[in-house]
């Protein structure tokens, strides 16, 4: 039963399972993350390292670009959204019209920096990088509607828009491949077109079956943007934690480099997925919970998490030369190496996301940013000493160094704002157990 608020039309989330949720998105974010394995090695295969590497040098760019300038909105949408259903349809508009201004700032900036320092732009091509640059507002958009439908449970939404975009990267380059036609360009065509679609999917979903767009509101607008600013510092320094190493290592040692470097981090990311997927299906409980509550259901889940991750990451680690020379050819041996350094990384990166997200659900976005502030400092300076000599396995160690760093800081200061103790965040098999089971019997098939 849909029980309405009482200050307006929009009607109360309903509140589905929380392991079939996470199941389902996790199950959606591996099936994302194969097919764009398998776009890569088109690519990779097509194009060898160094057409690889300029795709990812472009894609990098304009993807961190645009998660920069969000300027933390989505977490005001996720959180606003959750405890005020009414105001959806502003908090829709409002999105629309912040999508357009910042990306447009973004590029700009952009335009800026590489005139001023060439060297930011690596060497790819210019008409190539301005289209790519020009749907920094598309998938800004698609940042925003992302958590405003996920405030109301639309999970089932987002993991239809999130598995189309690899879908349309992987049958484009596909055909091209086939057909003797891919090249850089189209590689970046067809990555672009996916993002694309999934703005659409989200956008047509909030219209029809969400609040729709209403009239823009300027005093919800200063409240998301006060709130989006404690947020967007730790958001921009974790995605220089994930990103910035790309970036640096394409200007820095080139695309050839940056291509074997994109192979150990494609398949490194796959271990991201589980605490992503958690994180996101946990907070709108988590927004709603009191203190005690919340830290209950974090901590259980992060426990959970971790010893999930600790067993997958093992087997990556050991199966590294099948994952990258086997499937990706004589080119890619280097990222053995690289992966194998990624894998310890996926530990920080878990913390990160489940515990920071926690913070941020319970209206505490500054803390998760100083957190993440130490390893995105980490990030930077161990870039700037390890990737000149050593290449893409400077850049894996300098991630594994800066995401843990960041997991341990953020760990300590959730404990200290929920009240919680060291040993709630030590894993133990029962947790496995206790997520297996809910997991087999939410799976379960029905009796007839």
């Amino acid at each position: 039963m849909i029980v309405r608020n009482s200050s307006s039309d929009v009607p109360a989330a309903r509140t589905p399972s929380f392991v079939r949720s996470a199941a389902f998105m996790y199950g959606t974010q591996i099936s994302a993350a194969f097919l764009s394995l398998f776009s890569v090695l088109i690519v990779f295969r097509a194009l060898g390292a160094e057409g690889r590497g300029q795709v990812a040098f472009l894609t990098a760019i304009t993807f961190l670009t645009a998660n920069l300038s969000t300027f933390g909105l989505q977490e005001a949408n996720g959180n606003f959204a959750a405890s005020h259903p009414h105001a959806r349809r502003a908090l829709a508009t409002n999105s629309v019209l912040l999508a357009l201004v910042l990306g447009g700032l973004a590029i700009a900036v952009l335009a800026v920096l590489i005139a001023l320092f060439p060297a930011v732009a690596g060497e790819s091509d210019p008409a190539l990088r301005w289209a790519a640059f020009a749907f920094i507002p598309v998938i800004l958009l698609q940042i925003f509607l992302r958590f405003l439908v996920q405030a109301d449970y639309g999970f089932a939404v987002t993991n239809a828009a999130y598995l189309l975009a690899p879908v349309v990267n992987i049958v484009g380059n596909g055909l091209f491949y086939a057909f003797g036609i891919l090249s850089v360009g189209t590689a970046i065509g067809w990555w672009l077109a996916g993002q694309t679609l999934e703005t659409i999917i989200l956008i047509a979903y909030v219209h029809r079956r969400l609040a729709g767009f209403g009239r823009p509101d300027l005093k919800l607008l200063r409240r998301a943007l006060a709130f989006g600013a404690r947020a967007h510092p730790g958001r921009v320094m974790l995605l220089g934690n994930y990103r910035l190493d790309q970036w640096l290592l394409g200007a820095i040692a080139g695309p050839t480099e940056l291509g074997v470097y994109s192979v150990a981090v494609a398949w490194a990311e796959a271990l991201w997925y589980l605490p992503t997927a958690l994180a996101a299906v946990q907070r709108p409980d988590l927004v709603r919970a009191t203190r005690e509550e919340a830290l209950r259901i974090a901590a259980r889940v992060f426990r959970a998490a971790m010893l999930v991750t600790a067993a997958a990451g093992a087997v990556m680690f050991a199966a590294a030369p099948f994952l990258c020379v086997t499937i990706f050819g004589e080119q890619a041996q280097d990222s053995v190496g690289m992966l194998r350094v990624l894998v310890v990384a996926a530990f920080g990166v878990a913390t990160v996301k489940l515990l920071g997200s926690a913070l941020v659900t319970q209206g505490r976005p500054g803390l998760q940013s100083m957190a993440i502030g130490a390893g995105f400092v980490c990030s930077v300076i161990l870039d700037v000493v390890l990737i000149p000599p050593y290449g893409g396995q400077g850049a894996a160690v300098a991630a594994a160094l800066a995401h843990t760093a960041a997991g341990l800081v953020v760990a300590a200061i959730f404990l200290r704002t929920l009240g919680g103790r060291p040993s709630d965040l030590i894993p133990r098999p029962r947790d496995v157990r206790w997520f297996a089971a809910q997991l087999s019997r939410r799976l379960r098939p029905k009796p007839a």
